[in-house]
């Protein structure tokens, strides 16, 4: 439409119409006149507007989606770093577990000892060292340590101090080749020398070579003069072989240590010797011996063998001759014992 004088007047007129209808819709409310006109218009124009929406809606959608991944996003990330702090301590307390009841163990052997203990957490194994089997403890000369103090743990003997510095020290383990560390049987007191073997058992020369030794026999260590590099009984282990004495001088057995050493963790280091020899006081309770079922075997009587006092039925319900007419007279004339042991022609005469 072109813009003239006409038309401009037009646009007014329609404005004051759209404003008077307004004006008398309000007023009317409920009954208001154009109400039907305003019934028809949604009739006519309400399929345009939802065929409008439907198209319009799936790119609002869209549009949400997209704004709202971001948060599912940060949220899912959050979620999975909970989830794997959350796996990270339960992980620390199964190890923190571990430790307490290393720790609780350690304690009872230095109550029963009256050692005076600095406990310690190993923090390295002895690669540096060579292929010597040793290990590294956090604590040092700040702590107290010194060289050749006994290295013990909740199973017994773990090593001496060899290395020490302010913070950490170095310990020779017990089943290092270089370890030497004087031994003494439990009961029967039998003196010797246990050698470590690496991974294999420790070598025990006993000093009396006509020592009575049996599997399952226990040592302890003997203790060393004024308690270095060893305080006496701490458990070293079990006597797992016996060589036959052979009439040498020593005897030599060979020892399955108490500890683990491929496995340590927390650890004590004796700063105080017990003011006496424990003795075997330290030793872990002997484990009670399975008890063996008894078995008692009952036999039922049955019935008796065949031929065993009975006469055996044959198959057309005749019995046996052989024991049917034994010990019967004959009917034909007296009685006649049989004859056994001759032959058929003595028989027949």
């Amino acid at each position: 439409m072109r813009d003239t004088r006409e038309s401009r007047l037009l646009l007014v007129l329609l404005i004051a119409i759209a404003f008077a209808l307004i004006t008398v819709d309000i007023r009317g409310g409920e009954d208001s006149p154009v109400d039907g006109a305003r019934s028809a218009a949604a009739a006519v124009f309400g399929p345009i507007e939802s065929g409008v929406s439907s198209a319009v809606d799936p790119v609002g959608n869209a549009v949400a989606a997209i704004r709202d991944s971001g948060e599912r996003h940060d949220r899912l990330a959050r979620l999975e770093q909970e989830n794997a702090a959350l796996k990270a301590k339960l992980g620390s307390d199964d190890r923190n577990r571990s430790r307490l009841k290393q720790l609780d163990k350690m304690i009872k052997i230095a109550g029963e000892g009256q050692y005076g203990i600095k406990g310690a957490q190993v923090i390295a194994i002895g690669a540096a060292q060579g292929f010597s089997w040793t290990i590294t403890i956090d604590v040092g000369a700040n702590d107290g340590i010194q060289r050749d103090m006994t290295v013990l743990n909740g199973d017994g003997l773990v090593g001496r101090v060899t290395t020490v510095g302010p913070n950490t020290a170095t310990v020779l383990l017990a089943n290092d080749p270089d370890f030497t560390v004087g031994t003494r049987m439990e009961s029967s007191d039998e003196l010797g020398f246990a050698s470590g073997q690496g991974d294999r058992p420790l070598r025990v020369e006993l000093l009396n070579g006509k020592a009575e030794v049996k599997k399952g026999d226990r040592l302890v260590t003997f203790g060393s003069q004024a308690d270095k590099p060893f305080v006496p009984g701490v458990p070293v282990g079990i006597v797992s072989r016996v060589d036959p004495s052979g009439g040498n001088l020593t005897r030599t057995l060979y020892v399955t240590p108490y500890v683990g050493f491929s496995k340590l963790d927390i650890v004590g280091v004796v700063v105080r010797a017990p003011a006496k020899d424990p003795r075997d006081t330290v030793l872990p309770d002997k484990p009670k011996p399975t008890p063996r079922p008894t078995v008692t075997v009952t036999v039922t009587p049955g019935a008796e063998a065949p031929g065993e006092g009975q006469d055996q039925p044959r198959a057309d319900g005749s019995t046996d001759p052989l024991t049917e007419g034994q010990n019967e007279p004959q009917a034909d004339g007296p009685y006649e014992p049989p004859v056994y042991g001759q032959n058929q022609y003595e028989q027949e005469q």
